[in-house]
Parts: structure tokens; C-alpha cells; sequence
């Protein structure tokens, strides 16, 4: 669980409202929330959240220190004592959830989460007063301070879930009761927690179990196990395949970009990248269902710059470096290569790749899959880091030009030494490789 977050309450007087009638406690008025104490600023709430390395407990006194004046604790300490404060802030959101009559967008899967919702709110901010999760806020602590900042002047609302572990999506749709539901795909993501892509699936099914009978329900009929999943029975469906709500189909033109033809209407995306395409077939389907006229929606998708670590361009001494160094599991990686060797003109194609993490015991299988991915695939040099792309590397036999390091400082020094002028770059790994600091080095 991440636990370092802050949000600032655009409205006090009623949040004090409704966490009195949720845990029956009073508070002076506050005005943000945080879940660690080095974020505290005067006048906030601080959460004592606790973790498998820490108890947030502990710095109880370096959040009052820091400002706090109010402090959700699950011992005594004093302030407001709860049995669970992720519980407790939970059910205040969902009560503060309740005073809104306004389209709730729900978002989940195993890829393409954040960059979905961020194109989605592109598409609506045209049109609609947009609230939308921050970053990541995605968690059963991440959820509930993003609600938190819905307002009555928001005339939609856009959440990214996340889960770890089986439960998760069902939990945070009892806080946040969506009214329109997306799963993007089901990939072999966060193993080590769920156990099976089997039990992914279910877990995040949960979001399409959760619907009313006046929800709706984006079903991607290209995904198999979306697929099979049980629909709700106000479904939409869209994907590759003609029997859709929105059939699609993806063409790629001279140049090597991508358009696409939804629902008969033609969308131009500017970009090689397969994955994007893919979430923009998905928000058509919303945006229209939702009002948004073809013309306003195709000019959105023309203007719309992806995120910072999700296959963002980045131009440098006349390179082409593509940030994806948010995430990675398999599904994404390979897309992600894809991606890369759909990049025409000179200069070599040059994979930079990190470990992926919380795949339990397919971590082997699955880094060597990259591996022989990379063998078949049009690139040029592979470099790799960390303990478990050894087994990407070990796998490259007969591909591209290849090398392992122990350090991200050895590779980035290797890399500074390695790269021309039209090179086209890719870095990618998981979040807790930062591997960010790859582009960095290059940068600097």
C-alpha cells in the first residue's frame, strides 16, 4: 500500500460534517488530508496508517509538530479513535460520495489504467467540469482522498482503481459506487499478490459485479477474459470484432502512425503506438455514450500528450527517447517493443529494460519471454538491469546486439558511450526500478 499522500479539502465545513456522522467524532475544521507526517501542513488530518515496514503510529507527534490538528488513529493516542482508519476514511468517502448525482467513470486493469483516464479527462474537459484521480491515487487510501475532492460544481467524475490483491476492486467500488465501469484488459500483473491471472480476473470483474441496473458497463470484447466475464446488463461493448456496440478497426498509413475506424467514424491518433490506439477505441465508446460530438472528440485525441512515463517522446540531441518507465509487466513490455520497432527512418531501435517486479514464481518464465521477444523483434541493442532481466538476457542467443549490468550508473554510462545521433531509445521497467533516472544520464 502506498502511504505517502496528501490531499488539500476544497469544502471543511462539510467534510466535518460527514466524518462526525460516519465515526461520531468531532474535529476542528480541516484542510487537507495526509497519510504522512513529513506532509502534514498546519490545519491537516493526519492518518496513521499501518504498514508492513511502518507504523504511521509512530510519527503521530511529527504530524502535530508538522501542523496537524486532527489525527485518525486506530490506538489511543487521542484525537479521533477508530478500529481501522483505512475502514473509518473509507466509509467517510463513500458518504461523501453519496451527495453527488453526476457520472462516476470507474477505471481498472492490468495495462493502460492512468493513461486511459488521462485521455479521458482530456476528451471531457472540452465539455464538462472534470474531476479526476491524481497520479496514482488509486488505492483504498488513494481513492478515498480523491473523493474527497469532488465538489458540486463537478459535472463528471473519472477514478482509476488499483489492486494488489483479491478483494481490492470490490472494496474500493463500495466506497466510490461508480456508475459506468471499464475494465481495460487482463494481463499477468501483481502475481505475487493474487496468485493467478485467473484470480486477477475475478478480482477485477468485481468493478462489472458492482453496477447497478442503471450502470453501464464498457465491456473489450477483444480481451478473452473480459470476454467471459458475466455482463451487466446495460453492457457496451466495443473491440476488434464486428459483433461489438463499437466495432473497430485499426489501419496503419505511410508514415507508419495509426488511424482507426470506430462506430464508422474515423479517428487519426498521430502515434505508431498499438496500445494507445487501444484506449482510444475504449474512450470512444464512453465519450459517445456520454454526448461528446465525433468532431470534438477526434480533436481532443489530436491534442492529447501522454502522461510522463507512459511512452511519453521526448526529443534530445537528435534522439527519440521513449519514457515508459511508469510500470511494466509482461503484456506491456511486449507492447511496448512493438512500439519501438514501429518507428521508421534511420537510427538503430535500442531497448533499455529493468526489472519487473511482483510475479511471483512466473518472474523467471515471464523475463525470458521478453528475451526471446526482443530475438524476433527489429532491434538494434538490448541493454538490461537489475536480478531478474539476467534471464532476459540469458535468452537473447541468436538476437540482437545485448548486455547486462549490475548498477543503473554502469548502464547509463555504457549508454551515454553507445548512442548516435537518430537513435531511437525505449526505457522501461517497473516502478520500483525508477528507471526514469536512465533518461536522466541522458539528459544531463
Amino acid at each position: 500500500m502506498s502511504i505517502g499522500m496528501r490531499v488539500s479539502l476544497p469544502d471543511p465545513t462539510q467534510f466535518e460534517v460527514v466524518f462526525r456522522s460516519i465515526t461520531g467524532h468531532t474535529i476542528p475544521l480541516v484542510g487537507g488530508i495526509a497519510t504522512d507526517s513529513r506532509e502534514c501542513r498546519s490545519g491537516d488530518m493526519y492518518i496513521a496508517i499501518a504498514g508492513e515496514r511502518v507504523d504511521g503510529h509512530d510519527f503521530v507527534d511529527n504530524a502535530v509538530k508538522n501542523g496537524a490538528t486532527a489525527v485518525l488513529v486506530a490506538r489511543p493516542v487521542y484525537q479521533a479513535l477508530v478500529n481501522d482508519p483505512v475502514e473509518a476514511i473509507g466509509a467517510v468517502a463513500a458518504r461523501w460520495r453519496s451527495q453527488f448525482d453526476i457520472p462516476v467513470i470507474a477505471i481498472t486493469g492490468s495495462n493502460g489504467k492512468t493513461s486511459t483516464k488521462e485521455l479521458l479527462r482530456h476528451i471531457f474537459n472540452a465539455q464538462f467540469a472534470v474531476h479526476a484521480t491524481e497520479g496514482n491515487y488509486n488505492t483504498s487510501i488513494g481513492l478515498p482522498l480523491t473523493l474527497f475532492q469532488l465538489m458540486q460544481a463537478h459535472s463528471i467524475s473519472i477514478l482509476e482503481m488499483g489492486a494488489n490483491q483479491p478483494g481490492d476492486i470490490g472494496s474500493l467500488c463500495s466506497i466510490a459506487h461508480p456508475t459506468h465501469g471499464l475494465i481495460t484488459n487482463i494481463a499477468p500483473a501483481h502475481l505475487e499478490g493474487f496468485g493467478s491471472i485467473a484470480e486477477v480476473a475475478h478480482t477485477k470483474a468485481a468493478l462489472f459485479r458492482s453496477m447497478s441496473d442503471k450502470g453501464k458497463a464498457f465491456v473489450n470484447l477483444t480481451d478473452p477474459r473480459i470476454a467471459e466475464m458475466t455482463q451487466p446488463k446495460n453492457s457496451i461493448t466495443f473491440g476488434l470484432t464486428a459483433e461489438c456496440d463499437y466495432p473497430a478497426d485499426i489501419h496503419t498509413e505511410p508514415n507508419g502512425t495509426l488511424s482507426l475506424t470506430v462506430a464508422a467514424e474515423d479517428i487519426y491518433t498521430g502515434s505508431s503506438n498499438l496500445s494507445f490506439a487501444k484506449n482510444i477505441i475504449a474512450c470512444a465508446a464512453i465519450a459517445d455514450t456520454l454526448n461528446v460530438p465525433w468532431d470534438l472528440f477526434r480533436d481532443r485525441v489530436a491534442s492529447f500528450q501522454p502522461p510522463q512515463g507512459r511512452c511519453a517522446i521526448k526529443k534530445i540531441k537528435n534522439m527519440t527517447i521513449i519514457d515508459d518507465t511508469y510500470n511494466a509487466n509482461l503484456e506491456s513490455t511486449i507492447a511496448a517493443i512493438d512500439y519501438l520497432t514501429g518507428f521508421s527512418g534511420n537510427g538503430r531501435r535500442i531497448l533499455v529494460f529493468g526489472d519487473m517486479f511482483e510475479l511471483g514464481d512466473q518472474s523467471q518464465d515471464q523475463h525470458t519471454k521478453v528475451g526471446q521477444k526482443c530475438t524476433t523483434a527489429d532491434l538494434d541493442l538490448v541493454y538490461t538491469v537489475g536480478t531478474e532481466t539476467i534471464a532476459t538476457d540469458a535468452s537473447m542467443v541468436d538476437g540482437p546486439e545485448h548486455a547486462h549490468f549490475d548498477s543503473k550508473e554502469e548502464l547509463g554510462t555504457a549508454l551515454q558511450n553507445a548512442v548516435k545521433n537518430g537513435d531511437k531509445i525505449l526505457v522501461k521497467g517497473s516502478r520500483g526500478m525508477a528507471m526514469e533516472t536512465i533518461i536522466d544520464t541522458l539528459v544531463n
